[in-house]
């Protein structure tokens, strides 16, 4: 789960993690008051789950009323494109208006669990203010690395070295260490997926403040921190997605126009390669779980058919712990409630596949059933193009 950079720092601070003076603003009216309050100058922050903001022009510094009125009405309620958010945009509903900060240096700390080690990694960079993934494209060696250990998690030797590399000096040696240790106590304690300050800024002073932040959660953890589901923003999900998370479907929507349904992440993946493979493009991650019913089925197809691109519907069970056969019986109830013109392609495999088979032949819908992986994509393949 997302939440917005004034939320994070409001975590930030209760784990005394220092963030500029800011206040959140929810109309035009609430935003012209945040900046009086703050004084001047001070930094109008749009808020939508996007980075880039401030390239896309979300972020600026005003140094007077007139000129915050004029930002305000510039961004407020308008969409924001950044590289993040697509050609749309998202419409900004919310602002931060920040205290003004004298920058000497930027750093970039991010957390996050390497998928690889199966550990949480704590990742610093002199290149602060930067994205994190061009970093590592053009000078990977501006990217230092220390992996908490299990049992022990990070350590002051450790803590020291990522200051090291931050060549922190004198009394920022001492501060560096706590706000790293720090940030990382956020990390552990929300069960957070994603941990980032971009930047971490240094100022004439040597004081280190957060002046962006960032922080997922992990969904599966949640339960055990009710307080930060009320930190839900919807309006920055994708509707399709949202829904699909009501009746506890995997779903994310991308650009392409097979729909694909599948049960297991793993299955889920490979069907999109194979439909790449193909020459087709998916236009949705889709797994409905151990259990393909009607019901599953009936709410997977119309979460699929909600998406305007999509124009062929690869249906691809594996069945494991749930017969074919009653996934095939799923299918056609399914289908023949909802009455889908968009050509549909069917490969069951597993426990009972033949039987499963005879039962979509039988049915009166018209479906292009596939006896193997490969033909199923290529069918649904040419079902979407032509």
């Amino acid at each position: 789960m997302k939440i917005h950079e004034y939320q994070a720092k409001e975590i930030l601070r209760e784990f005394n993690v220092r963030v500029p003076n800011g206040v959140p603003a929810f109309s035009k009216e609430e935003a012209l008051q945040a900046t009086e309050r703050i004084g001047f100058p001070c930094v109008i922050k749009a808020q939508i789950h996007a980075g880039g903001r401030g390239k896309g022009g979300g972020v600026k510094v005003n140094k007077s009323a007139a000129d915050a009125k004029e930002i305000i009405d510039k961004i407020f309620g308008n969409p924001l494109i950044t590289v993040q958010t697509g050609p749309q945009g998202k419409i900004v509903n919310r602002l931060l208006i920040e205290e003004a900060v004298d920058i000497q240096r930027e750093l970039y700390i991010g957390i996050v669990i390497d998928r690889k080690t199966a550990q949480p990694v704590i990742m610093a960079s002199t290149e602060g203010g930067m994205e994190i993934e061009e970093v590592a494209r053009t000078t990977p060696e501006k990217i230092f690395k220390e992996y908490a250990l299990p049992g022990f998690g990070m350590q002051n030797f450790q803590y020291n070295r990522l200051v090291s590399a931050l060549k922190l000096e004198g009394e920022s040696v001492k501060s560096g260490v706590k706000f790293l240790w720090s940030l990382y106590n956020v990390f552990r304690r929300t069960d957070a997926s994603l941990v980032e300050v971009n930047p971490l800024v240094i100022t004439s002073t040597g004081e280190l403040i957060a002046l962006d932040a960032k922080i997922n959660f992990d969904d599966n953890a949640l339960y055990r921190h009710p307080d930060y589901l009320e930190l839900r923003d919807t309006s920055e999900e994708e509707p399709s997605e949202l829904e699909a998370s009501k009746y506890k479907l995997n779903y994310i929507r991308l650009d392409g126009n097979v729909g694909c349904m599948v049960n297991g992440a793993g299955l889920a993946m490979a069907t999109m390669d194979i439909i790449k493979l193909q020459g087709g493009e998916p236009a949705n991650f889709l797994d409905v779980g151990g259990i393909a019913s009607s019901g599953t089925v009936a709410n997977g197809f119309k979460i699929l058919l909600s998406d305007p691109n999509v124009k062929a519907v690869l249906i691809n069970i594996f069945g494991g712990i749930v017969r074919c056969d009653r996934v095939a019986r799923g299918i056609v109830d399914a289908l023949q409630t909802l009455k889908t013109s968009i050509p549909v392609v069917v490969r069951l495999e597993g426990t009972n596949a033949t039987e499963a088979r005879k039962i979509l032949a039988e049915s009166p819908l018209n479906f292009n059933i596939a006896n193997t992986f490969q033909e199923a994509a290529e069918l649904a393949v040419e079902a979407a193009n032509n």
